[in-house]
């Protein structure tokens, strides 16, 4: 059975969503009042809440046979973070004339610091573009749409800067094996507590 499968979670319900990445830190407070902070994830985790996503019977129905189908916690799937799923100008790196795979990356950036995010669920809806030294390529290439990597028929010489465009999922699971809908009134639904996370 596979840990993750390429459906993507019902993009009007995942509409108004809640999160984004999270970190794990503990902090240890000193008897001097200062404080020790150890990281213990070297990149962020993402998580949503959708709870208040479902609106109509319809939603509901389609939410309920969506969960099944995952078992729970048990299957994990594609979701679209409508704050953040596109990239632009990202520098996928920089040939050598032998290498031919490039990995499709994210890069934020804030003062001097750039952290870099591997994107490995782009979209298959036309806008991933692949450039190199800025120059747009038609062909040349394929996507690995279920792992994020590039791969060129000829390995792009020497000094050529890699870059693309692109919209992306995130791979998450469920963090219930719960079902809790309600109906509120009459034709409209809820279901509190719909936790995704991410997968790594």
């Amino acid at each position: 059975m596979p840990t993750i499968e390429e459906i993507q979670f019902p993009a009007d319900i995942s509409y108004g969503a809640r999160g984004g990445p999270e970190f794990s830190t503990d902090i240890v407070e000193l008897f001097s009042a200062k404080e020790q902070r150890n990281i213990n994830w070297s990149q962020a985790r993402a998580r949503y809440s959708v709870s208040h996503g479902v609106k109509t019977p319809a939603q509901l129905d389609e939410l309920i046979a969506f969960f099944r189908a995952r078992q729970g916690r048990a299957i994990g799937f594609r979701f679209k973070d409508w704050t953040d799923y596109q990239a632009a100008g990202q520098n996928l790196g920089t040939g050598n004339g032998t290498v031919t795979q490039f990995q499709l990356v994210k890069k934020y950036t804030s003062g001097s610091v750039t952290v870099t995010r591997t994107i490995s669920k782009p979209v298959n809806n036309g806008t991933l573009k692949i450039y190199l030294n800025a120059v747009l390529q038609g062909s040349g290439y394929s996507v690995n749409y279920t792992t994020g990597i590039v791969t060129f028929t000829v390995a792009p010489g020497a000094g050529v800067v890699v870059t693309a465009d692109f919209e992306f999922d995130v791979p998450v699971r469920f963090d219930i094996d719960h079902l809790d809908p309600s109906i509120d009134d009459f034709g409209t639904r809820s279901w509190e507590g719909i936790t995704l996370v991410e997968l790594k």
